[in-house]
């Protein structure tokens, strides 16, 4: 039974081994590999026309963290004017929604002023197209009576003017 085990173990083991070797190939053998030219783009296998190109990367560790550094200050300084020109956008939008309403009000407004004039200049028309009447007050009253002439008849329908308080009616 122990022996099994055993036997079990160093057959897991070994496949272990073999899957890992099948993975780290690839990895070595892309280290190992050259890079083409090819017009504009780079490959790992030669075209008509490519030429290779070492790709060994030959700068101290020193010159990589400085290069990370410098990466990492363009990344903040691009978020920052990213921030930067999203309220531009925001705000050149709003000013253009503000004004885009201004420009309705406006319109609106002169529309309701055109209508109210044309509604005037309508008024005006009939009023100047149709006979005006006169009032039963001033037909004809200037013209058979005087103005000022107290009326003595009585008859006509119309009440005489009471004398003020002031005076006595016996």
């Amino acid at each position: 039974m122990k022996n099994r085990a055993i036997q079990t173990g160093k057959t897991g083991i070994a496949i272990f081994f073999i899957a890992s070797g099948a993975l780290w190939l690839p990895a070595v053998a892309q280290g190992r590999s050259e890079t083409y030219r090819c017009g504009n783009t780079y490959t790992d296998r030669p075209c008509q026309g490519g030429k290779p190109v070492k790709v060994d990367d030959a700068r101290t560790e020193a010159d990589r963290r400085a290069s990370e550094a410098g990466t990492q200050k363009a990344e903040i300084r691009a978020d920052q004017l990213e921030r930067v020109r999203l309220l531009q956008e925001k705000e050149a939008y709003e000013r253009d929604r503000r004004s885009a309403h201004e420009a309705r009000q406006a319109a609106i407004a002169e529309r309701q002023l055109a209508a109210s004039d044309q509604l005037a200049q309508a008024r005006a028309l009939k009023l100047a197209a149709e006979p005006h009447k006169s009032s039963a007050r001033f037909s004809g009253a200037s013209a058979r009576k005087p103005a000022s002439a107290p009326d003595d008849a009585g008859g006509s329908g119309k009440k005489n003017r009471k004398p003020s308080s002031g005076s006595s009616a016996g």
